[in-house]
């Protein structure tokens, strides 16, 4: 047994080893000098330093890729065409991609580094997306677990974007976050408010973003974000509309709200808005607002474990439960889903089953 202990224990020492040289060899022998990048066949020529993330040396020349994890390799947003110079496909960017998007070059912009000259694609319209530069006008606590954020963006700027895109929000340095992170948030706000947006952000135990949000930043403080970014919009058809939300995930519907009370849209449409506790809703006399003033909105609270002391006349289990109840088929139907990626796909399915195609379901996953 002692033999056994003492195997593992050098084991253990050479692995250790072996990754801190492997680290030192990285630090002192990842410079790879000039590089150049060729975007879309010449529409734009960079000259960058090698040695960083495809995403983050785009990042650094203004050309903002889609990433909601900041760059964790986690979301599988930040997709490209790497047509050379990407070098072999990496284990960490096969669970993004689909069979036909490897045969077309598409990479995890984020898990492959600069090592020389590449030619790249990537959609023209990312060339709009823009950094704004802002000010926290005012921070609001909706509930214990989550806050609203105000921005009122300066220098007389402002944004244009659809009802239901996200920004990435620039996470500085700061005693928890050795290096600036971006994490991206639904705007929650008008569109038609192009000086300032509205953000909501859930605290998750341990997250560089929500910490600083909760902990650290204060009324007056500067943030940086770039954006818009997303598809996840309004269609524009004479469908029943169903909207989903949990949590956070009603950032998005709430702007595409405000968005139809504007138009006065006259479609019928259902939010199903679900939270544990009575305690965990939030944005409730806004939504109530949206009644009066999107013409055929109805909406149905839930919640899927109401305490004993929560007084509560509405709606009780999940939300696919309320789906369950009042969606008796998909005849002439879209739904727009926003929350756990676990919400999101058990929404997916039932809608399905329904009889709704799935290529009207639209979401947005919050991890």
């Amino acid at each position: 047994m002692l033999q056994l202990l003492l195997s593992l224990v050098v084991l253990s020492c050479l692995g250790a080893g072996l990754a801190f040289l492997l680290e030192v060899a990285d630090s002192y022998l990842g410079f790879y000098g000039d590089c150049e990048i060729n975007i879309n066949k010449g529409e734009k020529d960079l000259k960058v330093q090698g040695g960083e993330t495809l995403l983050s040396t785009l990042m650094e020349q203004g050309i903002f890729v889609p990433s909601a994890c900041g760059g964790r390799g986690s979301c599988g947003y930040c997709k490209v065409r790497v047509l050379e110079g990407g070098g072999p496909l990496l284990p960490t960017e096969t669970p993004w991609l689909e069979p036909d998007e490897v045969r077309d070059h598409v990479r995890i912009s984020c898990q492959i580094k600069v090592r020389g000259d590449m030619d790249i694609e990537i959609p023209p319209e990312l060339f709009l997306i823009r950094e704004f530069r802002s000010q926290v006008e005012s921070i609001r606590n909706l509930t214990d677990e989550i806050k609203e954020l105000r921005l009122l963006l300066t220098n007389s700027d402002s944004i244009t974007f659809k009802a239901g895109q996200y920004i990435q929000f620039q996470v500085p340095e700061y005693e928890e976050c050795p290096e600036s992170v971006y994490r991206a948030y639904s705007i929650a706000s008008p569109a038609y408010e192009p000086d300032a947006i509205n953000l909501i952000a859930t605290k998750v135990p341990g997250g560089l973003a929500t910490t600083y949000i909760h902990e650290v930043l204060k009324e007056g403080d500067e943030v940086i974000f770039n954006g818009p970014y997303g598809d996840f919009y309004l269609r524009d058809s004479d469908r029943e509309i169903f909207f989903v939300a949990t949590g956070s995930g009603l950032a998005p519907i709430m702007s595409i709200l405000y968005q139809m009370a504007e138009e006065k849209n006259p479609r019928k449409a259902t939010l199903v808005f679900g939270e544990r506790h009575k305690k965990d809703l939030f944005y409730v006399e806004e939504i109530e607002a949206f009644k009066q003033r999107v013409p055929h909105l109805e909406v149905i609270l839930t919640l899927s474990r109401p305490e004993e002391d929560d007084v509560w006349k509405g709606e009780r289990g999940r939300v696919t439960n309320v789906l369950e109840k009042i969606i008796k088929n998909g005849d002439n139907k879209e739904a727009y889903l926003c929350g756990h990626p676990a919400m999101v796909e058990s929404c997916v399915e039932l809608l399905v089953k329904k009889g709704v195609p799935e290529a009207l379901i639209f979401f947005d996953k919050f991890g």
